[in-house]
């Protein structure tokens, strides 16, 4: 059965991780939802000085809003890479990892986001380029030194497919998985992030379970930029083929709306479209 989840980025305040998480607990429900992925950020409910204590706090207010923690992601991976150039970057790419692999396990997520290295940074020219194989090499390698600390704990290493120029087709992503010969090493499949090369339901049929999380967005091909993100139902997504590999490949866990960017004026308003056209997707009817 999937579960219908949402990622703390969907709400103001999200991305920069000032929004209280219990308020984003409460307002998730009251739209529908049933789980709610957090971030680790630079400061906030989750910042860099997260606790196990804190985790606990976190942990009774999803409860007393009724929804589950689907799963821990953080956007510290673009300007910390863990295949970056620089020793000393790489050094604190790690120790995130390390950070997010405890706060997952000390809030019961079961899993993490991982982006395992970059080419670039489309969206900021100003970090250096690193040649694909060096990548490749450091990506395995720092995989690997996080793989222990995530199997110990019980957490998946979801590793996303997203605009790093890594990993940009599905059999790229499956055999990079599977090196590691772990269940405790996955696919993070991000839908809208396929479709500037590919199609999301062969990436779903091509990885099968080696799908940990999923997180659902929609995109205009015909824009071809970071513009062409756009809500769910109005992009060029084959929602009824990609839940039918879904479902062909045994996937029933959480399905995560990453709503960014946020709408320009009353933004609140994306979460209950959002979920409306969950609502859709998963045949559960739409209300309005």
């Amino acid at each position: 059965m999937f579960i219908k989840s949402i990622s703390y980025w969907s709400f103001p305040g999200g991305l920069e991780g000032t929004r209280p998480v219990g308020e984003v607990f409460s307002l998730a429900k009251k739209a529908g939802f049933e789980a709610v992925e957090v971030a680790l950020s630079p400061a906030g409910d989750l910042g860099l000085d997260f606790t196990e204590k804190k985790a606990a706090d976190i942990r009774k207010a999803a409860s007393d809003a009724d929804v589950r923690i689907s799963s821990v992601a953080t956007g510290l991976f673009w300007g910390k890479s863990l295949t970056a150039d620089d020793p000393s970057v790489r050094a604190e790419a790690l120790e995130i990892g390390r950070k997010l692999i405890d706060a997952a396990a000390w809030l019961e997520a079961g899993a993490v986001l991982v982006i395992p290295g970059a080419v670039d940074v489309f969206f900021d020219p100003s970090i250096p380029i690193v040649p694909y194989d060096t990548v490749h090499k450091r990506a395995g390698e720092t995989i690997a030194d996080l793989l222990p600390r995530a199997a110990a704990a019980k957490i998946v290493l979801g590793l996303e497919n997203v605009w790093n120029k890594f990993l940009v087709d599905p059999w790229s992503m499956r055999h990079f998985i599977d090196q590691f010969q772990s269940p405790w090493v996955g696919s993070y499949l991000d839908v809208g992030n396929c479709m500037l090369t590919g199609y999301p339901e062969q990436w779903i049929r091509i990885l099968g379970n080696r799908i940990a999380r999923v997180h659902l967005k929609d995109f205009r091909r015909s824009v071809g930029t970071a513009d062409g993100f756009v809500d769910i139902l109005s992009g060029d997504a084959n929602w009824p083929e990609i839940m039918r590999a879904l479902k062909e490949v045994g996937y029933d866990g959480f399905l995560t709306a990453e709503m960014i960017p946020l709408y320009r004026h009353f933004p609140e308003v994306l979460i209950g479209n959002a979920s409306r056209a969950m609502d859709a997707i998963l045949g559960r009817g739409a209300a309005g």
